[in-house]
């Protein structure tokens, strides 16, 4: 006998349901209204656009929510269409697991990892942007999209477009971890691999929506993708029983997480879904690229790009586009932010797995290391509830582990042989 999970149907490829209607924007710096459209600048300002919910839409209760399919978009009242979506419907509802031994590291009451590691189908939380850019994608009517990517999105948006039916255009930097690109390519996009930085990827990209009218999720399609993020906040309030956490430490690429996680606690609050103070945010890079770090220590709102150089190629975004709004929202909720060396970091991997399980990529190792680093400088409370985000899975990152491990001994299959490796143990 066969069992399935209580899911929606996938509608991919032979739909006759409607496309959902992407919301109408407007600037987050000027407040122009803009219609919708494939489009993420403000004409007036340049500044990015955000979609534009009705305050006047009936909204569920945490009962109603609690009846829906474990996805995210059991939260679909948050994100930024009228209408169902029409792919990608089973992404989401991540596991929320607790780890006493990481909360006796930090000093702190409780340790909860959310763990995207295990995301639905690529492994990373970029499914959630891209399950909302592919559904505005659709709505109006693109059949080609793609994306910028250290890796995970490139994943989650060839895997996603794969399964919809859409061709896609992936552009990566050409030094990509191994099996980021293979889990890139297994999926049978246009992969292009392109001399330079992340930020060299992006700013091509950026002509290349222009010049081909593709639909990039995170250049032209960016505000509508960056609002599944949110749908973290609202499952780590769910899971621990409709409240807040007092703290969270998330990984900082392009800044966007961090802002959606506020955002998303803030817009449950005022739906009365919760209530209490807004969780303390915290924010994690690497020494070698840490140019949000760097703004918040310093203060301002101006970001120094900076040329990275970290194994942790999926935060190597050194002109980060969400980065003051991140730093902004680091300092309006009284977290702080830290920046670990990649020896550190990869020493992060191997705790997590050690006490928790949970085998996570490069950038949750910087997570887990920064989390330390600030619990050491006096930033956590005696009796916090802490939420660390993990963000993608550590089979992604492999090569940053080589040479940092046992190697495991080998014996003969006799059992003398045993007996003496177990003699040696004792």
């Amino acid at each position: 006998m066969t069992t399935t999970l209580d899911l929606p149907r996938d509608t991919t490829r032979r739909t006759s349901r409607p496309s959902p209607t992407p919301l109408s924007q407007a600037c987050k710096l000027c407040g122009t209204p803009h219609p919708a459209s494939v489009a993420a600048t403000c004409e007036e300002c340049l500044g990015p656009l955000e979609p534009v919910y009705d305050p006047d839409r009936p909204l569920p209760s945490a009962t109603t929510i609690a009846t829906r399919p474990q996805s995210l978009w059991r939260y679909r009242e948050w994100l930024p269409f009228r209408g169902e979506p029409v792919v990608s419907l089973d992404s989401g509802f991540t596991p929320l697991v607790e780890s006493p031994a990481l909360a006796q590291r930090l000093g702190v009451a409780r340790v909860w990892v959310k763990n995207d590691a295990v995301s639905h189908p690529s492994l990373s939380f970029k499914d959630r942007v891209v399950a909302s850019a592919l559904n505005a994608a659709i709505g109006f009517g693109l059949d080609t999209v793609g994306c910028a990517s250290t890796g995970n999105l490139a994943n989650a948006v060839a895997a996603q477009a794969a399964r919809a039916g859409l061709q896609a255009w992936i552009f990566i930097p050409h030094d990509l971890e191994v099996a980021k690109v293979v889990g890139t390519a297994v999926y049978g996009p246009r992969l292009v691999r392109v001399r330079g930085t992340y930020d060299d990827v992006n700013r091509l990209c950026s002509q290349a929506a222009d010049r081909f009218g593709w639909g990039l999720v995170n250049i032209n399609l960016r505000g509508y993708y960056g609002e599944g993020s949110k749908t973290m906040a609202f499952e780590i309030i769910e899971q621990l029983g409709w409240r807040l956490p007092s703290a969270i430490v998330a990984p900082m690429a392009g800044g966007s997480l961090l802002t959606k996680l506020e955002k998303g606690f803030r817009e449950f609050t005022d739906a009365g879904l919760v209530s209490g103070t807004a969780p303390r945010l915290y924010g994690a890079q690497a020494i070698g690229c840490s140019p949000i770090v760097n703004l918040v220590e310093r203060g301002g709102d101006t970001i120094d790009p900076v040329i990275p150089n970290t194994v942790a190629r999926s935060l190597a975004i050194g002109n980060p586009a969400d980065g003051r709004f991140a730093a902004a929202a680091i300092h309006r909720t009284g977290g702080w932010a830290a920046a670990v060396s990649d020896k550190d970091l990869v020493e992060g991997i191997r705790l997590l797995a050690e006490t928790t399980g949970v085998f996570a990529e490069t950038a949750g190792g910087t997570t887990v290391s920064a989390a330390l680093a600030l619990a050491k400088a006096g930033r956590f409370r005696e009796d916090d509830e802490v939420v660390l985000c993990i963000t993608g899975n550590g089979l992604k990152t492999v090569e940053a582990l080589q040479g940092t491990l046992p190697e495991a001994p080998i014996i003969a299959p006799r059992i003398r042989e045993l007996e003496a490796l177990h003699g040696r143990d004792l």
